[in-house]
């Protein structure tokens, strides 16, 4: 099905509901302009978005399988990738006439490809509706700039003190764009020009949200004449107008009649006509400050019983802090705990642990495991908390606290004495559990015995690959930011076993940048534990990576460490470091020594009785004595490695084995043997779902049809083979095309070069 006919669908159950665009956003939380561009056909969901609708909705099994199948994308040939990363427009934006006047001006500069490079610096307060403000005039202008959006929140201003490194910034947009995570450089300087690169031919919108300081923009600056970058930040950032001619937006607080029809639109005209003077003083008790009237408005919207005048009298006799950022006149921690105080205990419990959350956005899964709720409650939960604008959501459907708000929650976890501990347990635990069950169906299972998870983990029904990857890639950014903030020496353990179970993601994904930094720091935590089986582990996935990725003196310090580490293994692990210092090796090409570990691995599974071990080690000595020409011993041990691992049922090493079977068979000169092999692993690696080995296989293929003269053959394995490659982002694919370009030219004379 396509938008059209989920938007249909969509459009007929409401309206069969009796829901207005209006009723079904403030039941879902999901905005009507969002919404009408779904029935409108414009777009499809995101997957958060849809369950939020169907819930919204009270859609029965029947259908919410319906909906589920209407809102899958199809995927036809490719396309330059357009990225739409705005957050939802506001549906209560209201006001800003001037300042909107302004930046429309500022839009009319970039008049298609001839125009100038515009960069708005939009300054202020904390609250005062910057990025309101931004992502409005982004979507007004959006049709003007056809090659899609982009949008980052720098964290400039947060808690942590930590801003967003311009650098991940930048592989983040290099992301959206299409680039591999192979091809991002790992400098934030080169990244920075490779950005500046892929853009110089585009009409794009840039949204940097909440930045810190102009050195944290510059490197995200384009230098495309058909680009409008629009910058938000508590600082004035008057450096970018010296030096690369922004115009300095400065966004004040509201006015008192922007402030009450803002109030307005969202409690009603009839209840501040009602109460004029009430009216008045909330929005000045307010400071007029935009963030401060929204919490007021929505809390006033779901207590319609509530007189004006009390809500006046509370916020006026609350005493907090003023707002640290110069402006004194503002108390938003007023206004946040009048919110506060109206939630059920159950709720504020909930709003308490999510803000332990350590990433920059939270799903309802990740939440609901945070407060040891189920997630039919989390999301009650999380729809009071937006409805209540403490929690908002962004472009992916996932929710994000205001930088203020996890502040002051955070405050709250100290006053309440929460379980901090228990929650950030919870978290990791989660990430850990999910993880593990979502590399089954990736054909990564590790054969080991989890434990289970901590009450009140959820877990998370994945039922396919594509589910499964797709819940990595949605916690992914959790995890990073769980690994490096959560420091507390009790969960010194968690992270160290954590970063075991996303190994298969990375690997998967060709994301080995991810994988290196991750395994870095399990490696640390299994240093600092003394704990040789866990520092092996680490230590040989960091070493594997290191090599992937061309970085062999550092593989090669790693693998010292392991044959350091040797005489305190037992014996399963003592052989699982020796593969793996052997596969290091392999990847080195120094295949000797990689054929030497290999055999000592084989030795031990021997004597342990491991018939799956010694059949997946039987595969790893054939291929180097295949690269080191020892060819008739190499079939041998490929025919016993097979029957094991077929008894054993893993299908990625008897895919391996018979791809190593046929290699040597190829190189003594048998081709129809080789490649009745080669398609014999193909077809097992496609079973396995292992389309990177897949493509590897292919390779030999090609090379084997090409000796039987079969060129168009050999010119469409190494073509699907680069397919294969461009689907986990690695760089080999280029070399598989550029394979198979060359049979497009006649082959030489026999004796010729």
């Amino acid at each position: 099905m396509d938008r059209t006919e989920f938007g249909r669908l969509l459009r007929e159950t409401r309206q069969r509901s009796l829901l207005t665009l209006e009723s079904l956003a403030e039941a879902s939380g999901v905005s009507v302009r969002a919404i009408s561009d779904m029935e409108r056909g414009q777009s499809l969901p995101r997957q958060a978005t849809l369950s939020e609708l169907m819930d919204a909705l009270e859609l029965d099994e029947d259908e919410r399988r319906r909906f589920v199948e209407a809102s899958t994308r199809r995927t036809g040939q490719s396309t330059r990738q357009v990225p739409r990363q705005l957050p939802p427009d506001l549906a209560t934006f209201r006001g800003r006439e001037e300042a909107l006047a302004h930046v429309h001006g500022l839009t009319s500069h970039v008049a298609g490809r001839g125009g100038h490079v515009v960069v708005s610096a939009i300054g202020g307060m904390a609250g005062v509706g910057k990025t309101t403000l931004a992502v409005h005039w982004a979507h007004q202008v959006a049709d003007r700039f056809p090659d899609g959006q982009l949008y980052v929140n720098l964290r400039g201003f947060e808690d942590t003190g930590r801003p967003l490194d311009p650098g991940e910034a930048l592989a983040g947009f290099l992301d959206a764009l299409g680039v591999p995570s192979s091809s991002v450089p790992r400098g934030t300087e080169e990244r920075s020009a490779l950005f500046r690169e892929r853009t110089a031919s585009r009409q794009l919108i840039v949204v940097l949200d909440n930045a810190r300081d102009e050195e944290q923009v510059r490197p995200l600056l384009s230098a495309s004449a058909g680009c409008l970058t629009i910058i938000t930040s508590r600082s004035q950032l008057s450096g970018l107008a010296v030096t690369e001619g922004a115009s300095l937006v400065g966004l004040d607080t509201w006015t008192r009649e922007e402030a009450l029809a803002a109030l307005a639109a969202r409690i009603g005209e009839e209840r501040c006509r009602a109460e004029p003077e009430a009216a008045s003083e909330l929005v000045e008790l307010c400071g007029f400050l935009p963030l401060a009237v929204a919490i007021v408005g929505a809390q006033l919207n779901v207590s319609p019983q509530v007189p004006l005048g009390l809500g006046v009298r509370e916020l006026r006799e609350a005493r907090l802090d003023a707002l640290s950022d110069g402006d004194r006149r503002v108390d938003v921690r007023a206004v946040f705990s009048w919110s506060y105080r109206a939630l059920t205990p159950e709720t504020a419990r909930f709003f308490r642990c999510l803000a332990l959350h350590p990433g920059p956005s939270v799903s309802a899964e990740a939440a609901a495991s945070l407060a040891g709720a189920g997630t039919a409650a989390a999301r009650r939960q999380l729809r009071e908390l937006t409805s209540a604008n403490l929690l908002s959501r962004d472009s992916e459907g996932r929710y994000v606290l205001h930088d203020l708000v996890r502040v002051y929650g955070a405050e709250l976890v100290e006053q309440e004495q929460d379980d901090r501990l228990g929650a950030e347990t919870r978290l990791l635990d989660y990430l850990r559990h999910n993880a593990h069950m979502a590399n089954r169906l990736l054909g990564r299972a590790s054969s080991e015995y989890a434990e289970p998870p901590a009450e009140g983990v959820v877990h998370v029904v994945m039922d396919t690959r594509e589910e499964a990857l797709g819940w990595f890639r949605q916690e992914e950014s959790t995890v990073a930011a769980a690994l490096r903030s959560m420091d507390d020496p009790r969960l010194l353990r968690f992270r160290m076993n954590l970063t075991q179970d996303w190994v298969s993601y990375y690997s998967v994904t060709g994301r080995w940048t991810e994988e290196i930094e991750t395994k870095r720091i399990g490696l640390d935590a299994a240093l600092l534990l003394d704990e040789p089986i866990a520092i092996s582990r680490n230590s040989a996935d960091l070493a594997r990576a290191l090599a992937e990725t061309g970085l062999l003196d550092e593989a090669d310090r790693q693998v010292e460490l392991l044959l350091g580490l040797l005489h305190r293994l037992g014996p399963a692990e003592r052989a699982a470091t020796e593969r793996s210092v052997g596969w290091v090796r392999g990847r080195q090409k120094r295949h000797t020594q990689a054929l030497h570990h290999a055999r000592r691995a084989l030795e031990i599974y021997r004597t342990l009785g491991d018939d799956g071990a010694t059949a997946r080690e039987l595969n790893a000595v054939a291929w180097y004595l295949a690269l080191l020409g020892g060819y008739e011993e190499a079939i041998t041990l490929c025919e016993e490695a097979i029957p094991l691992l077929q008894r054993c049922g893993n299908l990625r090493i008897e895919a391996a084995a018979w791809d190593s079977m046929g290699y040597a068979r190829q190189r003594l000169g048998d081709l129809d043997g080789a490649m009745a092999d080669y398609r014999e692993s193909l077809r097992l690696y496609g079973d396995a779902f292992d389309g990177y080995n897949q493509a590897e296989v292919l390779d030999h293929l090609a090379t084997a049809q090409r000796e039987r003269g079969d060129r168009t053959g050999a010119r469409a394995s190494w073509l699907r083979a680069a397919d294969l490659l461009s689907a986990v982002h690695s760089p080999r694919a280029a070399r598989m095309r550029a394979n198979a370009r060359a049979l497009d030219f006649p082959a030489a004379p026999s004796g010729q070069a």
